[in-house]
């Protein structure tokens, strides 16, 4: 092997992806693969590496040619794009290696879900393993699975491949300090991959990565990747000071940003050092405002023994929004223990968090939940790994419907257009955020064409209203801030989109299980009627799947991936149910000349080639992707259709034979 193509499968849209957002400053994707360009660090010089991230630029067919062997990380919401680039690399017979979360979870089922071959899986972090594969695939020994025996020393990390990117196609860059949290919240599956004791990069190892982007011409928002950047207090403290000093000297290049347990405010020095080396932002894993369901998910990091948790979490926020850091907050909607919603609504306005994810509860495999549910019996299947799919894996302690319809009154309140929610938690936000040297700032040619954009776009929206007197009141009151308005009104229009294309598939769902058990009813009431009606169930079956294309067509393109499974099953239920219709029509017909002089049969031959016009009209009206599922179907009914004019021995029928 000498030429090796790393491929980063698509990601579903989402809140966490911006896509929408990404579209007003011209970029493709949030951020890089991280993952990959660390593995491209790994090969010898001699290797020629070729990366495509397919969240940026399509994988062609002669990038899998050009490739010796293919390397993939994936997530779990990944996981359909990464099927599909496993299918292609089997058709072009390019072996193919697989790690990161997503396979390292769920090995024993990949391969049959695929329908397709992985070569090699790589589980787990790979420094301590990378070495013996390459080795190995190299002499055409490798095996199929290598893991890790122990957790890796990442100060002996090579830097990430940041040349193999173009840097112009992300919003954001990302490098990682440490891996690893101290806290095992039930849901999480951080400990589960990465350990309970953070382990850190040296300060020397950072200070590399920063270099190397900024040699390569990035100015902007860095991700520091960590899932807890103070899970190493003491290593955290030991880099800002060196991070400050770097920036300064530079003039403050990067916009910093991360995630942390809310306990960072009970170190204080670590708040003023984070704001000093120019993070203006931090990600809390919030969950609930209410303490029996942060109890009961082990998340006891948010609650104090001083006060309730929403009193907590609350003065946790303002003390970090007053060391001039804006505090995304993640919030789970499904917890045992929580009863009702309107807390977590009003928790999010009073704190001034506008970027807020709320997402429903989803049972990761290896967590503790998914283990205590398990052992409960209220498992129902796997994860989809995206929390903001209308898809619960298990059964809830409330109501399985309510908690549904709870979720998304929860996040349209949130992001609904038509109030000023979002809005006003921006202007709190803001009201409370202390101005430091990074957050008041000059605005980039880039903000400057977003701002134009945004004013286009969003003025005239059904946000327009919201949007204005947003602005305004930016303008009298927070005048230096306002780079940072127009950031927040453009994320704004992003969490817009994403909540109402939510609620559409959603609600598209339910609209055709509607349709189906009315059309059911129909087909029902025919049959029973046992008069020659077939012609209005093939009416119906027209004028249905006209109806439902229609509503297909009206969910945006980019979110279509998540109706095809239920639209794939509707399809196959209904020309099913119209081919059994049909059947039992002939069946009655058949009954009635089955006693009648010969000269009759050319009655039914002549009624079965009409039959069998009308069941192909409906197939064609079918959706030309996903006709391959009824397909068993139809060859059933065609033998049925011959079997009953056997015993009238009527005469071969053009297109049965």
């Amino acid at each position: 092997m000498r030429n090796a193509l790393f491929v980063y499968p698509e990601f579903p849209p989402s809140y966490w992806g911006y896509k929408f957002a990404l579209d007003f400053v011209g970029k493709k994707s949030s951020m890089p693969p991280l993952g990959l360009l660390t593995i491209a660090g790994m090969f010898p010089k001699d290797y020629e590496l070729k990366v495509v991230d397919m969240n940026v630029n399509p994988l062609l067919d002669a990038d899998l040619e050009w490739a010796d062997a293919v390397f993939t990380s994936t997530m779990i919401v990944q996981k359909d794009s990464f099927y599909e680039v496993v299918r292609r690399c089997n058709a072009a017979n390019t072996p193919i290696v697989a790690g990161g979360p997503h396979p390292t979870s769920y090995y024993d089922n990949i391969n049959e879900e695929v329908g397709g071959t992985v070569d090699h899986f790589l589980f787990g972090e790979v420094e301590d393993i990378f070495e013996d594969f390459l080795t190995d695939f190299e002499s055409g020994a490798a095996k199929e699975v290598y893991r890790e025996t122990k957790k890796p020393d990442v100060t002996k990390t090579p830097p990430p491949r940041y040349d193999l990117i173009d840097l112009k196609a992300y919003g954001s860059m990302a490098l990682q300090f440490s891996r690893g949290c101290p806290f095992d919240c039930e849901f999480c599956d951080i400990t589960k991959l990465f350990g309970r004791v953070p382990r850190t990069k040296t300060n020397e190892q950072m200070l590399t990565e920063f270099e190397m982007l900024y040699r390569l011409g990035w100015n902007g928002s860095l991700f520091v990747v960590d899932d807890n950047f103070i899970g190493n207090k003491r290593d955290a403290m030991r880099l800002l000071p060196e991070v400050a000093k770097w920036q300064e000297e530079r003039q403050f290049p990067f916009s910093l940003y991360t995630e942390a347990s809310v306990n960072l405010v009970e170190i204080p020095d670590m708040l003023n050092a984070m704001s000093d080396a120019g993070f203006n932002m931090v990600f809390l894993g919030i969950e609930s405002p209410n303490d029996e369901a942060l109890e009961k998910t082990v998340k006891k990091q948010n609650t104090s023994k001083e006060d309730n948790a929403e009193s907590y979490l609350l003065q946790a926020i303002r003390k970090i929004q007053e060391c001039g850091m804006e505090v995304t907050g993640g919030f789970i909607i499904g917890l045992d223990g929580d009863t009702e919603f309107d807390s977590h609504i009003r928790f999010i306005q009073e704190a001034g968090i506008p970027m807020a994810m709320a997402g429903l509860l989803t049972a990761l495999k290896g967590t503790n939940l998914y283990h205590r549910l398990e052992k409960e019996g209220r498992l129902l299947k796997e994860s989809t790994g995206n929390n903001t799919d209308v898809m619960l894996n298990f059964e809830p302690e409330l109501p399985r419907e309510h908690l549904i319809e709870e979720y998304r009154r929860v996040v349209s309140t949130l992001y609904d257009p038509t109030l000023s929610n979002y809005f006003e938690r921006c202007l709190t936000m803001l009201k409370h955020l202390k101005p430091t040297d990074h957050t008041v700032r000059k605005i980039r040619r880039t903000e400057v064409m977003a701002m134009v954009k945004s004013v286009r776009r969003q003025l005239f929206s059904r946000q327009g209203f919201a949007y204005a007197r947003f602005l305004a009141k930016v303008l009298r009151h927070h005048l230096p801030l306002f780079p940072e308005a127009i950031r927040l009104a453009i994320m704004g229009y992003h969490f817009e989109k994403i909540t109402r294309q939510t609620v559409a598939v959603d609600d598209f769902k339910q609209y055709l299980e509607m349709e189906f058990n009315t059309f059911k009813e129909t087909v029902d009431q025919v049959v029973q009627s046992q008069n020659d009606r077939i012609g209005e169930v093939s009416l119906h079956v027209h004028e249905l799947l006209a109806r439902v294309r229609a509503a297909y067509v009206d969910i945006h393109k980019d979110f279509r991936y998540s109706v095809q499974d239920t639209l794939d099953a509707f399809q196959a239920s209904v020309f099913k149910e119209y081919l059994k219709a049909e059947l039992e029509a002939l069946k009655a017909i058949i009954s009635r000349f089955a006693e009648v002089q010969s000269h009759r049969i050319g009655e039914i031959k002549g009624y079965v080639h009409k039959l069998w016009e009308r069941v192909h009209v409906q197939y064609e009206h079918l959706h030309a992707d996903l006709k391959y599922n009824v397909n068993d179907s139809l060859e059933t009914f065609r033998d049925a259709v011959k079997s009953n004019l056997a015993l009238v021995t009527v005469p071969q029928v053009k297109g049965l034979d």
